[in-house]
């Protein structure tokens, strides 16, 4: 049986207040971000909704591919079909997943680090030290990540970039699946450049911005189109970097957090050891039973 006596239990309580009570600074992501980190340009113009990125981004977690209408916790990529009411020759298609913030707003409302910036380009998240408060999720401006909450342990889910494979040299999944260049991978700064030729260069097909450009504080994913952007389904957000607004309000509820740490590591060793002993008597009565 699974056994945590009392200073066992008050240490690993009070690790996770101390981590919490002196809760880090915000750091500006833009300055670790710069124009030579990676990114992501979507060309919406050109997509035509096959959705092998969808199929590519399952397949490399090893899940069945089905297609779904939005965001869960199991699809981090989604293609919707946009089309107007009264007219239904005029259409897009629309790629829709985490935008890889420059100066993330979850990064900065997590109040235990769960979420972060890499140099590269991509946010990721570790669920080791998640303690599943989901500010993450209430202060992303997209409303991208999405929480398992049919697992007995549940994590927040979202789109990681494929920061893996960036790591060993390779794309994204999804656009390495994408044939027709509707994806494209590279440095930021070289995305952004490509986008405004595109849009340069056929600027009766194309809305003259670049999405992702200036929205609070800029994203590594770029998306370019040529029907507005708000049709999409895109939210119209301002150039200010959000981690400046959901910052104060963080340090203004510290407590909130500390008592959310506390009944998470309670509810974690409580949940835990039901599991363990009954793992144990299942095994205790197979025993018996051969």
């Amino acid at each position: 049986m699974m056994t945590m006596d009392r200073r066992e239990f008050l240490k690993s309580t009070g690790m996770g207040l101390a981590g919490l009570i002196v809760l880090p600074e915000t750091i500006n992501h833009s300055e670790i971000a710069s124009e030579d980190a990676y990114g992501i340009l979507y060309d919406a113009k050109a997509c035509i909704g096959c959705r092998e990125c969808e199929s590519a981004c399952k397949g490399r977690r090893d899940i069945p591919t089905i297609n779904e209408p939005e965001l869960d916790a199991d699809n981090w990529t989604i293609i919707k079909l946009y089309q107007e009411d009264n007219n239904q020759s005029v259409y897009s298609f629309i790629k829709r997943n985490c935008m890889h913030c420059i100066d993330p707003a979850c990064v900065s409302a997590c109040p235990v680090g769960a979420m972060q910036k890499t140099p590269e380009g991509p946010v990721i998240y570790d669920e080791t030290i998640c303690i599943g408060c989901r500010y993450c999720m209430a202060a992303c401006p997209f409303d991208i990540p999405k929480y398992e909450w049919e697992e007995v342990f549940p994590r927040v889910q979202k789109c990681d970039m494929c920061a893996d494979r960036i790591a060993e040299g390779k794309h994204p999944a999804c656009v390495e699946a994408c044939k027709i260049g509707a994806l494209k991978f590279g440095r930021r700064s070289d995305m952004l450049a490509e986008a405004h030729e595109r849009i340069e260069s056929d600027p009766v097909n194309y809305v003259d911005k670049v999405y992702g450009e200036n929205e609070v504080g800029g994203t590594s994913v770029l998306i370019i189109s040529k029907v507005a952007h708000d049709k999409l389904g895109l939210p119209v957000l301002t150039s200010s970097s959000l981690p400046s607004l959901t910052w104060p309000w963080m340090k203004a509820v510290p407590g909130v957090a500390v008592v959310v740490a506390t009944l998470m590591t309670f509810l974690y060793w409580i949940t835990g050891r039901k599991l363990k002993v009954a793992v144990q008597e299942e095994s205790i009565n197979d025993s018996n039973q051969s």
